[in-house]
């Protein structure tokens, strides 16, 4: 390889590294944001649709994943200001969790049908979906096998997911809005 090359490959992984942090720290700021509804509802969620819709598959997850990990050692990064190993593994930590695979369906998404409003839309939908269906059932899992009163699948979608379907749909719509317009300014 010439020398050009190399430090141009060098560069991009500086600017890989770069978006990695920033936007660790976009999902961070936003999952501290609480609007208070029927139960208060963070932006985490649209900043990672937000996440994987501009900087891809790869980097995206690597971002959530990046998330995770200062969390899971004990920087205070998830919803409310908290962190450690029994947030994470705690009784809605599969919603946590489920933030990678929303990354890996958006990203994925945009990357094979292009990067088109609808695209944005749905992709989203579907990663939140699967969050949803992974962190419900981490939910169940956890509480029936934690000597608490059991819970039912349903009884964990009213508490778990119906509440937030509605904000979710306001945060997929801002997320597609924002990647479709900012989709030009990152490089990734």
């Amino acid at each position: 390889m010439k020398n050009t090359e190399v430090e141009k490959k060098r560069k991009l992984k500086t600017i890989d590294i770069a978006y990695v942090g920033i936007f660790a720290a976009l999902i961070t700021v936003c999952s501290w944001i609480s609007i208070p509804l029927t139960v208060p509802v963070t932006l985490q969620t649209m900043a990672v649709c937000i996440t994987a819709g501009l900087l891809g598959t790869k980097k995206g997850v690597l971002t959530v994943i990046s998330y995770i990990l200062l969390g899971l050692i004990g920087v205070p990064v998830f919803a409310g200001f908290s962190s450690g190993v029994g947030v994470l593994f705690g009784i809605t930590g599969g919603y946590i969790i489920g933030f990678i695979f929303t990354a890996v369906i958006v990203g994925l998404m945009v990357k094979l049908l292009g990067k088109k409003i609808w695209v944005y839309a749905l992709s989203m939908f579907l990663g939140i979906a699967v969050c949803y269906a992974f962190g419900t059932a981490w939910y169940v899992i956890y509480n029936n096998s934690n000597g608490a009163d059991s819970v039912t699948v349903g009884a964990a979608l009213s508490m778990c997911v119906v509440p937030f379907i509605i904000p979710d749909i306001v945060k997929i719509a801002i997320a597609t809005l924002l990647c479709k317009r900012l989709n030009k300014y990152v490089k990734a």
